[in-house]
């Protein structure tokens, strides 16, 4: 399997997309951190001085998401239909688990736009909460799901047992036709 952006002599390139058709196509990333119980229960009981930390960290990740392209070189700027974005305290953990959904009609997949709302949601508890606790841990930003497009819906617990990239072929296991 060819990496997609290199070009014949190995030099970066943005992948044309122009003749790919649209397809309605999804991603989940998830992410967590870690804190100790009692940032958490200064988060729960919403008396952060700094405010609401997982209303800001929602709206953080959903204007990442739709930015995502102005970040990551060679993504494509891509017309969102939707970004959810939630957060859900975890007393185990101690910790937030983050789950983001991304959305789009169009000829490339919304992967990219998933990690990083994750990633940028969990980025801004941590600046909302350093204050308090520097000893946050931002852990698990991994691709979850992802549906659309010629290569199929893709799901995280078929190919976990995958050993390593090298043995992925063209058609992956986990790749599966919706």
């Amino acid at each position: 399997m060819a990496l997609t952006h290199l070009d014949s002599q190995g030099a970066a390139r943005m992948v044309d997309v122009g003749d790919k058709p649209d397809t309605r196509r999804e991603a989940v990333a998830t992410a967590a951190i870690s804190m100790r119980p009692e940032t958490l229960a200064l988060i729960q009981d919403g008396g952060h001085p700094k405010g609401d930390v997982l209303a800001v960290a929602r709206i953080a990740g959903i204007q990442a998401a739709k930015r995502t392209w102005e970040l990551i070189p060679l993504c494509h700027p891509l017309m969102l239909t939707g970004v959810k974005v939630e957060l859900q305290p975890d007393e185990d953990l101690p910790g937030i688990r983050i789950s983001a959904r991304c959305r789009v009609q169009g000829p490339t997949g919304v992967e990219m736009e998933a990690l990083t709302a994750a990633s940028v949601a969990a980025l801004t508890i941590y600046d909302m909460c350093k204050a308090v606790d520097r000893g946050m841990v931002i852990e698990q930003v991994r691709l979850e799901e992802k549906s659309g497009g010629a290569s199929g819906h893709w799901l995280r617990d078929t190919v976990e047992s995958v050993a390593s990239a090298a043995d992925v072929s063209e058609t992956p296991e986990g790749f599966q036709p919706r």
